[in-house]
């Protein structure tokens, strides 16, 4: 197709995920949302192959397309289908990919009757639960003391929300109210997202969107083809750690082989799943190797299927980094993510010594509080980043790595 027309597109959808973003940070009742901008919105295919995704979050980077492919799959299995006017709402770590505050929304696109693309954006709710306020507790065993766990469900129906889903929601958190409206917000960039898609496919037509998306696709993989090229090949390995509390370490390993045209990144010798929130499970792993290799490629290799699809990750079922259910995971996302990147970064260090900076904090300081105040209980949730590394200088102080790229 035209490469001009195809270029627009490609263009168009990206702005319309980051401004489902915005309307998401503007809309939102809670401070960790509206001020900390703990969210992410992505715009994918039919096939739930992703489009546009904002550079919002990067540990939502992998997890989110990791999520909606899992969120499809449960759908088929389950019987479900995306009914035109619907909304899905999972938090289930182990299908949407990070942890239960981390609440996916799904919104189906259809077009005369076809359904032909997907919104979805991921927003980390302030309190879902579970034994302490802010849902990460550091000594739970499973993930049911870790708070409300939601498989997909529709939290619309005909445009219409379904009430018993949000009293269900909303009713389980210590700050009903601000859960209320921050799920709202959540459906209102969705929204914002099926109104840009469908004004491209109004505009220039459906088959020209559909030949614009695998053209996107096509670009991205040449690039990141292009980019993987000008790396050393070969095989790199490094062992990093995570302190275990009341003392002792949990080992992460990985091998990262450089290829033609793939990367293969296999953590196998991480040490198995622990009882205690500090696993993480496979969306996670899989958004600390996109994130890596998109700061070492730059920025100008897009973000959509083509380039993530020459990645093959393997992480041992049943290790900290690929849990099985019911492992607690609330830790995993925000501790040893962080970790991970550090690890990944260890690793090409001996691939481009020049290009990868010192080690970061490789933690991430959560603050959560809550109680009771007249008759009404209560949450808070803040995280207050360490220190980011340097290459040739110094490195950020107070920095948070996860969320920022």
């Amino acid at each position: 197709m035209d490469k001009f027309t195809a270029q627009i597109i490609r263009s168009t959808l990206f702005y319309a995920s980051e401004e489902m973003g915005i309307v998401l940070r503007n809309s939102a009742y809670s401070p960790n949302i509206k001020e900390r901008m703990d969210h992410s919105a992505a715009i994918f295919d039919a096939e739930g192959r992703l489009l546009a995704q904002a550079e919002h979050i990067p540990v939502h980077l992998g997890s989110l397309p990791w999520g909606l492919r899992n969120t499809i799959d449960y759908m088929e299995r389950e019987g479900m289908s995306f009914e035109e006017g619907s909304m899905i709402v999972v938090n289930n770590p182990y299908i949407a990919g990070t942890h239960l505050n981390d609440v996916t929304v799904i919104r189906p696109i259809h077009y005369s009757g076809r359904l032909v693309a997907f919104a979805a954006n991921k927003a980390h709710h302030s309190d879902v639960g579970g034994k302490v306020p802010g849902s990460i507790s550091f000594d739970a065993k499973t993930i049911y003391e870790e708070g409300l766990i939601i498989n997909p469900i529709n939290l619309m129906r005909g445009n219409e929300f379904q009430r018993d889903v949000l009293s269900l929601f909303a009713s389980n958190s210590r700050n009903p109210y601000e859960r209320m409206g921050d799920i709202k917000a959540q459906a209102a960039a969705n929204i914002t997202g099926e109104r840009r898609v469908l004004e491209v496919i109004n505009r220039y037509g459906l088959q020209a969107f559909l030949d614009a998306n695998e053209d996107a696709f096509s670009y991205a993989e040449e690039m990141f083809i292009k980019r993987l090229q000008s790396m050393p090949r070969g095989t790199y390995d490094a062992v990093d750690y995570l302190e275990k509390p009341g003392g002792g370490d949990i080992k992460l390993s990985v091998r990262v082989t450089i290829g033609e045209d793939r990367v293969t990144v296999d953590y196998e010798g991480t040490d198995p799943q622990v009882p205690m929130p500090l696993n993480a499970v496979l969306g996670v792993t899989i958004s600390g190797v996109h994130f890596v290799f998109r700061t070492l490629m730059g920025e100008d290799v897009p973000l959509n299927h083509g380039a993530f699809s020459r990645f093959d990750v393997r992480a041992p079922s049943g290790s900290v980094l690929n849990p099985v259910f019911p492992a607690p995971v609330a830790g995993g996302n925000v501790e040893t993510s962080q970790r991970n990147a550090d690890l990944l970064y260890l690793a090409m260090s001996k691939a481009m010594p020049s290009e990868v900076p010192a080690a970061s904090g490789g933690s991430m300081n959560n603050v959560m509080m809550g109680g009771m105040h007249g008759g009404r209980t209560w949450a808070f949730y803040e995280t207050i980043g360490v220190g980011l590394g340097g290459e040739g200088w110094n490195g950020w102080s107070g920095w948070d790595s996860r969320q920022h790229d």
